[in-house]
């Protein structure tokens, strides 16, 4: 008695559903150089490559000298390889904190050619995918999480960032720091309440602050006055040998509503228009 054996199907339709099966995953994410480039945007699972640093010098940042100083020293240590620390850059909006870590990138990859990168990249639950990545690579790293702030209620932004600093299996490894920029020197939004809290009113603003505490660098950046904010205008147009009047320039700086690094450059950038040059 023969028994009916079960059909099979012909080699070129299952030829075909496996190409077609193909065509519907997602291609693997294309592989990273991590060792060519002066910088990287890191894209979730993989990174865009950045031909150029894009950086003010650093004679020409006025007003920030202390703070200027210290980045500078730090990340000239995490170049050459020896201990240095993560960073916090806190403080008034345009005072050129994530400008002074580009600038500081650009001059310890000019002494030690090669030896060190900037990525950066959003605070998400994929930063642990980027620091595999750069686990080994013959090359050190400033990770830069910029324009940072977590509301009051987001307890795990919170709790990844302590992790990614110090102490859990999912840490920055040893050739990366981060360099972290907020509005805010405790990151996590605050509230006046927090004063009026009747059971232990100190944790709350305790925890809050434990964040800053992680960095071993805590910078603040502070509004500038009326003669800082001519001197950075007044180094801009010495370089790029455009004239300039000291009221008009503080006229400015009252119709923007503050006065800063950023103001100061818009109307740099205003003073070229007006004689027609190109920066």
């Amino acid at each position: 008695m023969m028994i009916d054996q079960p059909h099979s199907l012909p080699e070129t339709l299952l030829t075909r559903i496996a190409e077609a099966l193909e065509r519907l995953a997602p291609p693997a994410p294309p592989q990273v150089n991590w060792l060519t480039h002066p910088a990287y945007v890191w894209l979730g699972q993989t990174a865009r490559a950045v031909e150029r640093l894009e950086a003010p010098s650093l004679p020409l940042m006025r007003g920030i000298d202390a703070q200027k100083a210290a980045v500078v020293d730090n990340v000239a240590r995490l170049a050459r390889g020896a201990a240095a620390h993560d960073m916090l850059l806190w403080g008034s909006r345009g005072m050129g904190k994530s400008a002074v870590l580009r600038a500081a990138v650009n001059a310890a990859d000019a002494a030690h050619p090669g030896a060190i990168a900037l990525v950066q990249a959003m605070p998400d639950a994929s930063l642990p995918l980027l620091f595999a990545q750069l686990r080994g690579v013959p090359r050190q790293f400033l990770v830069l999480l910029d324009d940072l702030g977590f509301d009051a209620g987001d307890a795990e932004g919170a709790r990844l960032l302590r992790s990614w600093l110090e102490g859990g299996v999912e840490a920055r490894p040893a050739n990366v720091r981060l360099a972290v920029t907020s509005n805010r020197r405790a990151i996590v939004e605050r509230h006046m309440s927090e004063q009026d809290d009747p059971i232990n009113p100190r944790d709350a603003v305790d925890d809050r602050l434990a964040l800053a505490d992680r960095f071993g660098l805590s910078l603040g950046f502070h509004a500038c006055n009326q003669d800082d904010y001519l001197a950075i205008i007044a180094g801009y147009c010495t370089e790029l040998a455009l004239p300039y009047d000291a009221g008009d320039a503080l006229e400015w700086s009252k119709r923007r509503g503050s006065r800063s690094g950023r103001v100061a450059w818009q109307y740099v950038n205003e003073l070229a228009g007006r004689e027609g040059k190109a920066l």
